[in-house]
């Protein structure tokens, strides 16, 4: 007796599809597109019942496989265009899905009046027979070409992310209705199905169970509640690989002793223990397994980790530790694999500081990285130090620093890449949770320190900008102490060279005096700055006209004499009766040294609109608008050589600017320059407009 292929090929869809209606139906109807996969699973797993039980019968009941089939397709391609629609998201593409919907119902009709009718009439008229078996097949065939119509629209419409989860959807039902389309279209052509492509149908059926289940799991909408584990699909799936490895070589083997002459036995014997042998070595391999079990992981399962959760829990977490950011980054990423300590290295000036011991003792002695951190940049790879001891080819033969092993209870290395580079390493000491990392958290630890990289890299930028401000401070106040100096320095020696000539004049030896004691005082004055690191600010309220003539007498001992004119009005103000005096001090002087012995210096103090104006004119050498735009105010450049420091012009102005002034100039080269002074009128100072 024959086997009846067709029975086993089509119980076999019939299984397939009964044990997929049960996992949606545990699975719970509240999903949206719940019932309709119910109803086609069902509907196909029936259809497939009722043609194996057909298969047992004299004569197959045709009609009632026909209404089974034209339901399963009905569902399925009504599921299709619910999706489609689902791809619309306009009022109006809203509106043209509901007639969409009429017309699929009309199809659907239309579809088993062709299917039913002719056979009737072709049952009363025997010559209309040949039509109503094309007008079937035609049928048929539509159907299958409507369906694959609709697989390909859903696919190339889908987003990239929805894609991931309609993929599998789309090629189970590409097999269903594409295998469809090549019997119907092969028996359009000869006018019979072909006995051999109808009883392998059921099992091209069973193919496309596994894939509509893969993506029934990979879509959130329609996930089952039920669970397979990791490890018995693991063991399925190297099960079944390793029997179609067996039948593949044992196909291989018959045909080397079929023709392999008088050697054939001997050949095949060989080859059969070859192939043995090479499936022991493939079973035992940990590598490959390890990449099995991540394949199957990654494409059959879902995540372990709900991602958006974490990486808001720890985005978080990183923000709010902008107080003490290296702890905060060790206490962000702990917790990610169940442990609570921590260590942080940070790249600082070509070697490793630790920041942070976080929940744990720092590890005594030197701690030199030697090796570790290129190979971390390299590889990018987490260390598993239980991994590393016990598999050490695995990483290359690393040879983790000295250190390591004096840390309390080391687990994980993970790197913290900032783009290429490494800026830091964690270490994280052994969880009590958990006593070992996956595929999962490896990618889950890899990821979060990439945030954390960029977190600790920003800390340390500020770090360097903080000390560089310091150092830019304190070389600021070195430079305006030392120009102070320089002028103190002048006046010392101006004194040395007229002792001489006038020691025997009292007025003279009566002016010395005062002016060591005011050098003295301005001296420790500037040695109590250096030692604060501060140039401190002493205001009180002094009258600009008395600055002014007092500054004007100091430098009326050299040529050309300056002149003072003062307007009408009262001209007090707060400010630090020292730092303003050297301000119109350097002025005045710049302004004689531009002059030649028959020069002029002329200086004028007056009111313009809410602000003190003080005006010094010069008739000396004059400067092009080149040199005031781009060099009188920037600091260390200075046109009197090795005499000069370049800081005056610049500092001045600074400190009027910080009274909420400001200097401005007007020169041209040979007709002498106009440096103007505005300071604007305190509120709590008289003034009185002319």
């Amino acid at each position: 007796m024959p086997a009846n292929i067709g029975l086993y090929s089509y119980l076999s869809a019939c299984a397939a599809f009964a044990t997929l209606t049960v996992l949606l139906l545990a699975s719970g109807r509240q999903r949206p597109y719940a019932g309709l996969l119910i109803a086609a699973s069902f509907l196909t797993s029936l259809w497939a019942g009722i043609v194996a039980l057909g298969t047992l019968a004299e004569y197959p009941p045709v009609t009632w496989i026909q209404l089974a089939e034209l339901s399963r397709n009905a569902v399925w391609l009504f599921l299709l265009v619910r999706l489609s629609a689902n791809q619309l998201d306009s009022a109006g593409e809203a509106q043209r899905t509901r007639r969409w919907n009429l017309l699929f119902a009309l199809a659907t009709g239309l579809a088993l009046c062709l299917l039913l009718l002719p056979d009737r009439l072709a049952g009363d008229v025997p010559e209309f027979a040949g039509t109503a078996r094309s007008i079937n097949l035609v049928t048929w065939l539509s159907i299958a070409i409507i369906g694959l119509v609709f697989v390909e629209h859903l696919f190339r419409n889908a987003s990239e992310s929805e894609r991931w989860s309609m993929k599998y959807l789309c090629m189970g039902l590409a097999i269903l209705f594409g295998y469809d389309f090549f019997m119907y279209a092969e028996g359009l052509l000869f006018q019979q199905l072909d006995p051999n492509i109808w009883q392998a149908r059921g099992l091209a059926i069973t193919i496309a169970t596994p894939l509509l289940a893969v993506a029934i799991a990979r879509n959130a909408d329609w996930q089952s509640s039920l669970h397979v584990s990791r490890q018995v699909v693991f063991h399925s799936v190297t099960l079944v690989a390793a029997g179609l490895y067996l039948v593949a070589m044992s196909v291989v083997g018959y045909s080397i002793r079929l023709f392999g002459g008088t050697w054939g036995g001997v050949l095949q014997t060989s080859f059969l223990v070859a192939a043995i042998a090479m499936l022991v070595v493939l079973l035992l391999s940990g590598k490959l397994r390890a990449r099995t079990r991540v394949f199957l992981s990654k494409h059959f399962f879902s995540y372990r980790y709900d991602y958006r959760e974490q990486w808001l829990r720890f985005t978080h977490a990183l923000a709010d530790a902008e107080e003490n950011v290296p702890e905060g980054i060790v206490s962000a990423m702990v917790p990610l694999v169940g442990a609570q300590a921590g260590l942080l290295y940070a790249a600082d000036g070509g070697h490793y500081a630790l920041l942070s011991n976080y929940q744990m003792p720092a590890p005594e002695g030197e701690q030199e990285m030697g090796d570790l951190p290129r190979w971390l940049e390299e590889t990018q790879w987490v260390i598993d130090i239980d991994e590393w001891s016990t598999s050490p080819d695995l990483y290359g033969h690393l040879q983790l620093p000295a250190w390591v092993q004096r840390v309390d209870k080391p687990w994980l290395i993970v790197p913290l890449l900032f783009g290429a580079r490494l800026a830091g390493i964690l270490v994280i000491r052994r969880s009590d949770l958990q006593s070992a990392i996956n595929w999962e958290e490896r990618d889950l630890l890899k990821t979060a320190g990439r945030q954390a990289a960029s977190h600790l890299a920003q800390f340390m930028a500020r770090k360097a900008l903080v000390q560089a401000r310091q150092f830019d401070a304190f070389n600021r106040l070195s430079a305006y102490v030392i120009h102070d100096l320089k002028n103190i320095l002048a006046q010392q020696s101006l004194m040395v060279a007229n002792a001489e000539k006038h020691k025997h004049n009292p007025a003279f030896v009566d002016d010395m005096i005062a002016t060591i004691n005011n050098s003295v005082a301005r001296m420790t004055r500037l040695m109590e700055q250096m030692r604060s690191g501060l140039r401190d600010s002493q205001p009180e309220s002094l009258d600009l006209a008395e600055l002014l003539r007092h500054v004007v007498e100091s430098r009326a001992g050299q040529p050309p004499r300056p002149a003072l004119e003062i307007g009408p009005g009262s001209f007090t103000l707060q400010s630090d009766r020292e730092r303003l005096a050297t301000v119109f001090n350097h002025l005045i002087q710049n302004a004689q040294e531009a002059c030649d012995k028959h020069g002029a210096v002329s200086i004028s103090l007056g009111h313009a609109q809410a602000s003190y104006m003080v005006c010094i004119r010069d008739t000396g050498k004059g400067m092009d608008s080149d040199f005031v735009a781009n060099r009188l105010f920037t600091p260390f450049d200075s046109t009197k050589g090795l005499t000069g420091m370049g800081i005056g012009a610049f500092e001045s102005r600074d400190y009027i600017r910080s009274l909420g002034g400001d200097i401005t100039v007007e020169s041209e080269p040979g007709t002498g320059s106009a440096f103007y002074v505005r300071i604007p009128v305190q509120q709590d100072s008289d003034y009185v407009a002319a």
